[in-house]
């Protein structure tokens, strides 16, 4: 979920100093107590211990039973309401076997079936397989492989997603929403006697991210590690209150919604109004109609509201505070006055990643802090950390842009994917002593002082789009099975005022073919979810197919769609155009959202 605060270094905050940290403690003073409640959560969490996301969520319902917890399109849930339709669900999902350790599928658009649902998984001890709808066909069948789910529960409205679906991946037990109500009327809405003896360590999410070889990873997130955001994010750095309301437009299949967002609400014991999918155009409306104080962004949605003409909604609301990642450093002050915005929440985190960094200090344009272990490291070309001649890496300097490193610990274990060679790939041994271990988070970043770090770009064989990560595999992939591509080299590229960077494939074609730009259009958006279809194709002669061809990949990306010594390149309209002859105005058009349509 890591996406760029810094594409523009000269605008990114260099330091961090000590009176930036006076001045966001002064601010924290009115929140001192529940501060205090939250802050040994932070560092100080057993894995032994009995306390889980349902058994938080259960305890406030029982507290605080006629607290608003959920609102979805007008219709409002108690904490008291939404724990007995929680429980209902939980009884049919265990009177199908589901017991601690199974894996639910939930293959859902945004909704408050949808959270209660992974509620009622996790108050088994069951594990909640957040799947991707964007996904479909042979992609949509890896991640149910990787699932290997009891039960599978989804929503009529991913229709995609589920007719794409080979039948021999849909496990025993598969009910839509309608199915799973009826099932549940007439079961008790008393709690599960297995909530309250769950340990910390027990997993509670996969959350799919993409791999290596072209398809999903599903990381791992434990409750344990889930309590990091709720007590860190969540109760030091959003530090909502009772009659807060959390307005969530992001897809609760990723952690931004599912565990930075509903930590930040129980962590208060908050209401969550979520949005079915982001509108730039009503989202200032939506935020009022459900009275919301909070909401959580990516970048490119704060992109899109300051594109949007202005309107008296952009102050008539009562939001105090936002929280997520990818506020970039160009845009920080306008957003923040336009909407008046009193505190931006920026953090950096990753699904697999075993830390996360948060602006509890509410300082501008920084990805903020955090106390765990972390290192910043000289890098070769490929993102591959850079060893010395005694085989050790090294620290970069303050300010300088490094790889971002995080130690493995008993402190600070690491959750990592379901397939533990993934995981081991992603791990850096003997880093700078023999018998250490560091993940590899694959971004560059920048240190700014007391623990803050900027985020500076993504690196690999991977970048991020539209708040996804895409994986260059998966598309290389794509394109080769087109019959008139020959070969395909893909990677992201940077579009002025965008967030992230956008696809771009180089292409050879087969001798004596002609490449139907339409027929490729389609077979992409068949075969790929919209965001990682390329928004750029180049035509070359030749693509190197030696040992330095990841090199020749760099030069690639660094020469992008500007610098392509007389090659055609091609530009995705939308769906309908498919792709046509580059135009001067198409980043303009991209930047600003009119394309591809």
């Amino acid at each position: 979920m890591a996406q760029s605060t810094s594409q523009n270094p000269a605008l990114a905050r260099n330091r961090v100093g000590l009176v930036d940290l006076v001045k966001g403690a002064v601010g924290m003073a009115p929140d001192a107590l529940s501060m205090a409640q939250h802050a040994p959560g932070l560092v100080f969490r057993s894995p032994d211990a009995k306390k889980t996301i349902g058994h938080i969520f259960q305890k406030l319902a029982h507290k605080h039973p006629d607290r608003p917890f959920v609102r979805f399109e007008g219709e409002t849930l108690t904490y008291g309401e939404a724990n007995r339709r929680v429980n209902r669900y939980a009884a049919v999902l265990a009177g199908r076997g589901v017991v601690t350790g199974d894996v639910v599928g939930i293959l859902a658009e945004n909704s408050a079936t949808d959270l209660l649902v992974v509620l009622a998984t996790l108050k088994l001890g069951a594990v909640a397989g957040m799947l991707n709808y964007n996904q479909h066909g042979h992609v949509i069948d890896h991640s149910m492989t990787l699932l290997d789910a009891k039960v599978l529960v989804r929503d009529p409205r991913c229709t995609d997603a589920w007719e794409t679906m080979s039948p021999e991946q849909h496990p025993e037990h598969v009910f839509d929403f309608a199915e799973l109500d009826a099932a549940a009327a007439g079961k008790p809405g008393t709690d599960p006697a297995a909530t309250a003896a769950l340990p910390a360590s027990t997993t509670a999410f996969y959350i799919f991210t993409s791999g290596t070889t072209g398809l999903p990873k599903a990381s791992v997130m434990s409750h344990n590690r889930w309590l990091a955001n709720y007590s860190g994010i969540g109760g030091l750095a959003v530090r909502l209150r009772p009659s807060d309301t959390m307005y969530v437009p992001l897809p609760l299949y990723h952690n931004n919604a599912l565990s930075v967002s509903l930590g930040a609400v129980l962590a208060g014991g908050a209401c969550i109004a979520i949005a079915r999918k982001f509108s730039a155009s009503r989202f200032w409306d939506d935020v009022i109609a459900n009275r919301a104080t909070a909401f959580c962004y990516i970048g490119e949605l704060c992109r899109y509201l300051l594109a949007q003409p202005e309107k008296p909604t952009d102050r008539q609301h009562a939001v105090r505070v936002c929280a997520g990642n990818g506020m970039r450093p160009e845009i920080w002050d306008e957003f923040s006055e336009r909407f008046g915005i009193d505190r931006i929440v920026e953090f950096y985190g990753a699904s697999e990643l075993n830390l996360a960094f948060v602006n509890a200090f509410n300082v501008k344009r920084t990805a903020g802090f955090c106390p765990l272990p972390f290192k910043v490291v000289d890098y070769e070309a490929d993102g591959s950390p850079k060893r010395d001649a005694q085989g050790r890496l090294r620290s970069v300097r303050k300010g300088e842009p490094g790889l971002l490193i995080a130690e493995i610990s008993e402190r600070v274990p690491l959750d990592g994917y379901t397939d533990d060679t993934e995981t081991e790939k992603k791990v850096i041994r003997d880093a700078f002593k023999d018998g250490d271990a560091y993940f590899n988070s694959g971004d560059l970043v920048r240190q700014q002082g007391f623990f803050h770090i900027a985020f500076v770009d993504r690196l690999g064989d991977t970048f991020r789009w539209k708040g996804e990560n895409v994986a260059t595999t998966e598309v290389e992939a794509a394109l080769g099975t087109f019959d008139a591509i020959e070969q395909a080299v893909v990677y992201g590229v940077e579009v002025p005022g965008c967030d992230g960077r956008a696809g771009m494939a180089a292409l050879t074609l087969r001798e004596g073919v002609t490449l139907d730009a339409a027929a490729l259009a389609a077979h992409l958006y068949a075969e790929l979810p919209g965001y990682a279809v390329p928004l750029f194709l180049r035509m070359v002669q030749k693509i190197e197919a030696t040992t330095t061809f990841k090199n020749r990949k760099v030069e690639l990306r660094d020469e992008s769609y500007t610098d392509v010594a007389g090659d055609e390149v091609l530009v995705l309209r939308g769906r309908a155009d498919g792709y046509v002859p580059f135009y001067d105005e198409y980043p303009a058009e991209v930047a600003a959202a009119k394309a591809p349509r």
